[in-house]
């Protein structure tokens, strides 16, 4: 063997032993290959439905763009228009006006609207009225039945005029009543009053009854306390169904109410008034009075309250050359009120004045040498009871013992009973009756006598409680007195007679 076979055996020997080995890793190459193949046609299709996925939602999107262009484009036309019709609208108003209305003057007309609402707020409006006809038995106009010498008559059926108070009330400060803050207010009332004639008849007055100012809470320890001036009704005491007043120190003055003692309450009052037809050289006849009340305190079965006047009538020489002499006097009463029992109340008053202030009032009797040693004792009760809403009753009572000073008059006397019983139909439907008493003796030489009367009358009303007003009604009233009181009650149609009836409608209200 040459050089040469000897060199390319072992050459052979190797290729004879990796041919094997290569083939095999060509296979495994091809396998490989096979499964990258089969991974990126999977990728590819997984890509091409994420791709077709993606076009959809574009497509979606374009169709809402286009949806939303469409509606916002229609939007713009419709506000367009709008605006456009506004603006004539506008032009035409301006037209009609004359000019567009500035800034300004928007800004002063809500500042005017703004002033006119506090006004209406701080404005208070208020009154009472009664107004009616009636006829009596004998075919001519009402008449009123009254004792001679008793100080009031029993009203239901038996008022024979048109009487009216309009109270006009102006809240200057805190008008909404914030009990943190001070107020004060005017208040001013107008009476009127007519004969029930003609419409256009001169039987006509207007007083001014009232012109006062109030203010409270003035001092941060008293808020309740009140202080006030000028004229006007005060303090009050009434009893409803004979309108009679046991204590009116209604005049002209100044003072202060509700000062808080923690036990009660006080006030202090100034009051006053003259007579224009006395005047001597100083000046009108006038009388002062200083009342004192402590009220509110708390009682047994309710309240009870401690009044007290002092009153003095400066005198002097009238024209003719009468003396009238200076006169004081004072005055003490007592009030029990309970209140709340029954759905009303129970109050009852005993009083007595001497000289100048026997009266009970700011009014001025007549100046004589007896005054100073006039008197007056008065005791009242009444009472309201509203058991049930199908039934409510008053029944009031009064006596009154007065002296004139002079020691040969005797003593004149008034008595008083009755009570007005309310019937509920239904809620605005009731029948009212008022029997009343009167018995007057006069010391003075006088006619003493009894009178009786009674009415029924059939309301409507603006509810169920005894007070409920407005109130509608049709009476019925009969009246008959002792024979003393001939020609005394009843006026011209009864002159001669014992006995008297009148009928007719009235109405009443407060607000």
């Amino acid at each position: 063997m040459n050089k040469t076979g000897v060199v390319a055996a072992p050459i052979l020997l190797i290729f004879w032993l990796c041919v094997p080995a290569l083939a095999q890793d060509a296979e495994q190459l091809k396998k490989e290959l096979q499964e990258l193949k089969q991974a990126y046609e999977a990728k590819l299709a997984e890509l091409e439905k994420r791709l077709a996925a993606v076009e959809q939602h574009q497509t979606t999107q374009k169709e809402a763009v286009s949806t939303v262009q469409l509606t916002a484009e229609k939007a713009a036309k419709t506000a367009i228009q709008e605006l456009e019709s506004g603006q004539q609208a506008r032009a035409k108003l301006a037209q009609e006006i004359g000019t567009t209305p500035t800034y300004s003057e928007l800004r002063d007309a809500e500042s005017q609207i703004k002033k006119l609402e506090t006004q209406m707020k701080a404005f208070e409006f208020h009154g009472y009225f009664r107004s009616g006809y009636g006829v009596n038995g004998r075919g001519g106009q009402q008449v009123a039945f009254q004792a001679p010498g008793a100080g009031a008559k029993f009203r239901l059926g038996n008022e024979t005029e048109t009487y009216s108070e309009l109270i006009f009330v102006n809240n200057w400060l805190n008008p909404k009543g914030d009990t943190d803050k001070a107020w004060m207010k005017t208040e001013a009332m107008i009476e009127a009053d007519t004969l029930n004639l003609a419409t256009f008849d001169d039987s006509s007055h207007f007083r001014l009854r009232e012109a006062f100012v109030q203010a409270g809470n003035i001092i941060k320890s008293q808020p309740g306390m009140k202080f006030w001036a000028g004229q006007r009704y005060y303090r009050r005491q009434h009893i409803d169904i004979d309108d009679f007043y046991p204590l009116d120190m209604s005049g002209y003055g100044a003072g202060f109410e509700d000062l808080d003692l923690k036990f009660g309450q006080v006030s202090f009052a100034y009051l006053a008034g003259a007579r224009q037809d006395l005047v001597t050289e100083n000046g009108n006849y006038s009388k002062n009075n200083f009342d004192v009340r402590l009220y509110n305190i708390k009682a047994p079965l309710g309240r009870v309250s401690f009044w007290y006047n002092f009153a003095v009538a400066k005198g002097g020489t009238l024209k003719d050359g009468t003396v009238v002499p200076t006169t004081t006097g004072q005055a003490f009463g007592f009030k029990h009120t309970r209140t709340e029992w029954l759905n009303g109340y129970n109050q009852f008053s005993i009083q007595y004045g001497r000289g100048a202030a026997s009266n009970f009032s700011t009014s001025i009797e007549t100046p004589t040498p007896f005054l100073k040693d006039a008197s007056t004792f008065l005791l009242t009760d009444h009472l309201l009871i509203q058991p049930s809403d199908k039934f409510s009753i008053m029944p009031i009572f009064i006596y009154q013992r007065h002296k004139t000073g002079n020691s040969r008059d005797g003593t004149d006397e008034w008595i008083s009973f009755g009570a007005r019983p309310v019937i509920n139909l239904s809620d605005h439907i009731s029948l009212a009756f008022e029997p009343g008493f009167d018995h007057t003796e006069s010391g003075q030489g006088l006619p003493s006598g009894w009178l009786r009367k009674f009415t029924f009358a059939p309301q409507i009303a603006a509810g169920r409680d005894f007070f409920s007003r407005p109130v509608l009604r049709l009476f019925v009233t009969y009246a008959n007195w002792s024979d003393g009181f001939r020609g005394l009650v009843g006026g011209t149609p009864y002159r001669n007679k014992t006995s008297g009836l009148t009928y007719g409608v009235q109405t009443e209200v407060w607000w």
